[in-house]
């Protein structure tokens, strides 16, 4: 083989070798993003973007209440 076919090679082999590297690296990458905790959206979204909130009225519960004599 002459000097440039070893050349030719050497860097076919390189471009694999990376290649081979760059693909475990990322198939075996720990950090997955989408399994952090975040947070939701905050009250000035809320204040925006909801729907007028609906008037609920509250109703009275009774309430048995002992009284000693």
């Amino acid at each position: 083989m002459s000097r440039t076919s070893d050349r030719s090679f050497a860097t076919h082999v390189q471009g694999v070798a990376d290649f081979v590297h760059d693909l475990a690296k990322r198939l075996l990458d720990p950090y997955r993003p989408e399994l952090h905790y975040m947070r939701g959206p905050g009250p000035k979204w809320h204040a925006k973007h909801d729907p007028m909130p609906s008037v609920f009225h509250a109703v009275p519960a009774l309430l048995r209440v002992r009284v000693k004599r």
